[in-house]
C-alpha cells in the first residue's frame, strides 16, 4: 500500500513512475502545485520517503504517497495496480519515466545480447507494464499518458540500445492514441534533450562531450528538471485535451552538425 493515507482532494490523481529524483521528482511538485495528488514509484523506499516527505512539506496543495516498486517487473506492478485500485478512485494521470541508460554493447553475443535487453526492460517493458495495469483504472473520458522518452531516438546520440528503445516508444504512442482515443483519453510522448540533474547524466557526461552537446543546442544551455516537467505537466493537463500521439521534443532547439 502507499505510504500513507491520501488527504480528501478535489484535484486528480497522478501516478508518477521514476518520481523519486530528477524529471519525475520535478513532475510531482509542478502536478502537486497544481492542486493533484501524486503517488511516487520507483525502485528505493528511502529515496521515495524523503522526496514525499520534502514535496509535502513544499506544497500549498495536494498530497505526494509513495509505493516502491520496480515496474520492470511484472510482480511488482501487480501490487502497485492492487494498491491504487484500493484507493477507491480513478487515476486521472500515468506518467511513465522509469528509465535508464545502456551500456556499450561491447563483447560476445551473450554480451550484446545483455545489453540490448537490459535497455529494452528499462526503457520499454516498465512502461509497458505500467500501463497495461493502470490504462483499465484511467478516467474515461478525460485520462492522460504521457511517457518520457529521449531526443537521442532523434539523434542517435547515445548508446545503440537506448536509442533503440527510446525509438520504440515513439511508434508505441500512435498505438496508444489510436486505441484510446475513442475513451477521451490521450498519449503522448516527451522528449528531453540533454538535462541536467538527473541520475542519468550525473557523472556520465565527460566535458568535452557536454561542450559539443551543449554546441548543438540553440540555447546553448542544458535543460532543468523543471523545464522538462512543465511540459509534461502540459501534456497531463485538461488544457491538452486535443494534443495525443505526438512526440513533443523539448531540446532547447537541437541544430543540424554545421
Amino acid at each position: 500500500m502507499p505510504s500513507q493515507d491520501m488527504h480528501p482532494s478535489t484535484g486528480r490523481l497522478a501516478v508518477v513512475s521514476g518520481g523519486g529524483t530528477g524529471i519525475g521528482r520535478a513532475t510531482a511538485a509542478a502536478m502537486l502545485a497544481s492542486g493533484d495528488d501524486v503517488l511516487l514509484v520507483g525502485r528505493r523506499s528511502a529515496v521515495l520517503e524523503a522526496t514525499a516527505a520534502e514535496l509535502n512539506a513544499a506544497a500549498p496543495t495536494g498530497t505526494a504517497t509513495w509505493l516502491a516498486a520496480d515496474t520492470s517487473i511484472p510482480a511488482d506492478v501487480s501490487v502497485l495496480a492492487t494498491a491504487v485500485q484500493a484507493l477507491h478512485r480513478p487515476v486521472d494521470v500515468i506518467v511513465a519515466n522509469a528509465g535508464g541508460a545502456s551500456a556499450r554493447p561491447d563483447g560476445d553475443l551473450d554480451a550484446v545480447e545483455a545489453a540490448w535487453m537490459a535497455a529494452y526492460r528499462a526503457n520499454v517493458l516498465s512502461a509497458v507494464l505500467l500501463l497495461h495495469a493502470l490504462v483499465p483504472l484511467l478516467s474515461r473520458p478525460g485520462g492522460r499518458i504521457v511517457i518520457v522518452g529521449s531526443q537521442a531516438a532523434a539523434t542517435g546520440g547515445a548508446t545503440a540500445p537506448y536509442v533503440a528503445a527510446k525509438s520504440a516508444l515513439h511508434g508505441w504512442v500512435l498505438n496508444l492514441a489510436a486505441h484510446l482515443g475513442p475513451d477521451g483519453i490521450t498519449a503522448n510522448v516527451v522528449s528531453p534533450g540533454y538535462t541536467a540533474g538527473t541520475e542519468l547524466v550525473a557523472g556520465r557526461i565527460p566535458p568535452d562531450r557536454e561542450s559539443a552537446l551543449l554546441a548543438r543546442t540553440a540555447l546553448g544551455r542544458p535543460a532543468s528538471t523543471e523545464e522538462i516537467a512543465a511540459v509534461i505537466a502540459f501534456a497531463a493537463s485538461p488544457a491538452a485535451s486535443y494534443v495525443t500521439g505526438q512526440v513533443i521534443a523539448v531540446d532547447g532547439g537541437v541544430l543540424p552538425p554545421g
